[in-house]
């Protein structure tokens, strides 16, 4: 995987990475420029490019790499507080960016500090998938027309503030699943066991037999509550139930093949905790 950073000192890409998203989200001092007398777009400008040439000249690839994609996530998070503070009918949008950035974000640093052996560019998840990506754009395209023709409709603030709810239980518990397996966590379905590799039973995964789907179902399904988009509402609610309901079935192929009797067992004490899904058949 590409710039994989399994040989760098303990800590040290998680440090990198939170450092370059703290950069990123000095955009909230924008404000003080302006006041100082800057209009909005010179001061925006002005910070962009002296960000970029701070990265350039702090860091070298691959560690350029990193950083400048965990500056992009904090800037974006630094620019949805300051639109989440606006008084335009595009604030709930702000509160979607925080939303969307910070997920991102900590997938790399949970990933960077619990099992630093697999960590990579794509621990980001920026890249996750075409479809990923169109989900994504579709949303942002119905919510700006939406706010265009009917701007009533992006101003429901409890059915926002409802979605904010699902997302922090979301991202919440994504990442105590993530911190609860430690090394046995990754991103990608794993074909073969390794020696290192417990069946993970304890915290949440005593709750729920795969917590970070349930997680990711519900962050993803709420940022669309959040943004009052009721057609990708629907949609990735489908969307999402369907690749899960695959992504589950594919897993435990995996699990039963590495863990025999000890899953099945577990299997039947814990649900999955997606909804109207059970998990693979097993024919006894």
């Amino acid at each position: 995987m590409a710039g994989c950073a399994a040989r760098a000192p303990p800590g040290s890409e998680a440090r990198l990475s939170l450092a370059a998203f703290l950069l990123g989200a000095l955009v909230l001092a924008l404000p003080l420029l302006t006041r100082a007398g800057l209009q909005d777009h010179t001061g925006l400008a002005l910070y962009v490019a002296g960000l970029s040439a701070l990265l350039l000249l702090l860091y070298r690839p691959p560690r350029y790499q990193r950083a400048v994609r965990a500056c992009f996530l904090g800037f974006v998070f630094g620019c949805g507080v300051l639109l989440s503070f606006s008084q335009s009918s595009g604030n709930h949008f702000g509160w979607y960016m925080c939303s969307l950035s910070l997920f991102h974000y900590s997938e790399y640093l949970v990933t960077a500090v619990n099992n630093p052996k697999s960590l990579s560019l794509d621990s980001f998840l920026l890249n996750h998938s075409v479809e990923y990506t169109v989900a994504a754009l579709s949303s942002w395209i119905e919510f700006t027309l939406e706010n265009i023709f009917w701007p009533e409709l992006k101003q429901i603030t409890w059915l926002s503030a409802t979605g904010l709810l699902m997302v922090v239980f979301g991202e919440r518990l994504r990442k105590a699943a993530m911190s609860t397996a430690g090394s046995s966590f990754n991103h990608v379905v794993q074909n073969e066991k390794s020696e290192t590799h417990p069946l993970v039973t304890s915290g949440v995964y005593a709750w729920f037999r795969h917590p970070s789907y349930v997680g990711w179902f519900y962050w993803s399904i709420g940022t669309q509550v959040v943004l009052c988009n009721p057609i990708c509402g629907v949609s990735y609610t489908l969307t999402v139930w369907c690749f899960f309901r695959d992504r589950t079935e594919e897993e435990e192929i995996s699990l039963i093949h590495f863990f025999g009797d000890e899953y099945l067992e577990y299997k039947k004490r814990v649900p999955t905790g997606l909804p109207f899904i059970k998990g693979v058949k097993v024919e006894l």
